[in-house]
């Protein structure tokens, strides 16, 4: 239904002094601390872990030489989703200047309910992190698991059941240190930048930016900033709906990944039957991970 005179009246009236409502700032960007952005140029993006090999084994003098297959463990799909929202303004409306004075507010508001919802959707893939099924990864499990499958017939544990503290953290980025591939071999990972809700950013600035260890008399050290541990520090989601739960980034190669396949465009358009005048916005993209050695979660307690 396009935007009418009577739905604007008050536009219409001499004397106005301001309009309101469609000029807050917006969060935006804040996925770019999750994610890398590719681009895409098809319907969907596979990525295929693979095994690699097992440990090298002794081979004794005279003996023949040991080999390995390399096989694929599973396969991670991202599927882009298309976004689109339009507005349109009729043409008496247009003929009374409420174009030149809405116009571009209603622009502005039709930019902030894009961006709302692209930082909704790269939320979710850490909302669900703890939930299997339809948001499950390539190997079938939640992201944030205690049963990720190895081919090797070991598991990958990158879950703990914990309230945001120093111990926590601490024990997030031992485990972290402590995965291994799909072979069972070790990979050298480390922790580079936290993930929390607006409800812990004074939590983690207590335990991240302390000289000293938080909630003590004593005179110790505060470990992880002493050690230069999560040299990413923390970042903010506000789209994070569990107000207890925390994640810790690694720095594994191929994690959170957003394709985008097309970035956000606008048009405008008069339509001849009515002559009301058309705005639409729309996007197309996908965000989701590949390898659950991108993050260590907890989903507190």
């Amino acid at each position: 239904m396009a935007i009418s005179r009577a739905q604007l009246a008050k536009e219409l009236e001499p004397g106005l002094n301001a309009l309101f409502g469609m000029e807050y700032d917006r969060y935006e960007g804040q996925h770019s601390e999750i994610y890398t952005t590719e681009s895409s140029d098809r319907a969907f993006e596979e990525e295929v872990m693979l095994s690699g090999f097992g440990a090298a084994p002794t081979k004794q003098e005279g003996s023949n030489v040991s080999y390995d297959d390399a096989n694929e463990a599973y396969t991670a799909r991202y599927n882009h989703e298309t976004l689109a929202l339009a507005f349109s303004i009729t043409e008496e409306a247009i003929e009374d200047n409420l174009y030149d004075r809405l116009g571009s507010r209603y622009t502005k508001a039709l930019a902030r309910s894009m961006a709302h919802s692209k930082q909704v959707k790269a939320a979710a893939v850490l909302n669900n992190a703890f939930t299997a099924g339809a948001s499950a990864g390539g190997d079938g499990v939640a992201l944030c698991a205690s049963n990720h499958p190895l081919t090797n017939g070991g598991t990958l544990d990158n879950v703990s059941a914990a309230d945001l503290n120093e111990t926590s953290l601490e024990d997030a980025l031992i485990n972290i240190a402590g995965f291994v591939d799909e072979r069972g071999l070790k990979v050298a990972l480390r922790g580079v930048k936290m993930i929390i809700p607006r409800q812990l950013q004074f939590v983690a600035q207590r335990i991240l930016n302390s000289e000293l260890r938080v909630g003590t008399s004593d005179n110790d050290l505060n470990a992880v900033k002493s050690m230069g541990m999560l040299p990413g520090g923390y970042a903010v989601n506000d789209f994070l709906t569990d107000p207890d739960a925390f994640y810790v980034l690694t720095d594994a190669p191929r994690g959170f990944i957003h394709f985008e396949r097309t970035p956000l465009s606008t048009n405008m358009e008069a339509d001849f039957d009515t002559g009301n005048m058309r705005f639409k916005a729309r996007e197309r993209y996908s965000f989701g991970f590949s390898d659950p050695r991108c993050v260590f979660g907890s989903p507190g307690v």
